[in-house]
């Protein structure tokens, strides 16, 4: 088994788009719409095979920016190495985007850092 994609609901639908496009190259299908239920999304796909769909509904409830909560937290996306890792980390942070944590070595070796999407999701960028 593997897991075939992981769904996420978010506000700028086009913003988060060329996000994941730009500094992770993942690659959007064409979109879809459905103008009877305003739901709207895009599939992502990473090279690896991954995939990440992005949605926008009207009337969607929100749990608030980044904080701790019970559920999914972030998303994890290696680029490969420390190198990448830290390089990714200052071009989001010099182009604007909160870097939450990091780069560093967790407790357990782990190196990351924790930056938010255009619309505050956890996006660990890994080894």
């Amino acid at each position: 088994m593997k897991i075939e994609h992981m769904a996420v609901f978010v506000h700028d639908l086009e913003a988060c788009k060329d996000f994941y496009v730009k500094y992770f190259d993942a690659k959007a299908n064409a979109g879809y719409r459905n103008p009877n239920s305003g739901f709207c999304s895009y599939f992502l796909s990473f090279e690896d095979g991954a995939r990440l769909e992005i949605m926008d509904k009207p009337g969607i409830a929100e749990i608030g920016p980044y904080r701790e909560h019970m559920g999914y937290m972030h998303l994890a996306i290696s680029v490969g190495s420390k190198e990448k890792v830290d390089e990714l980390t200052s071009t989001l942070q010099r182009d604007g985007y909160c870097v939450v944590r990091g780069p560093r070595t967790t407790g357990d070796c782990y190196y990351e850092s924790v930056v938010l999407d255009p619309d505050n999701n956890a996006i660990e960028i890994t080894v």
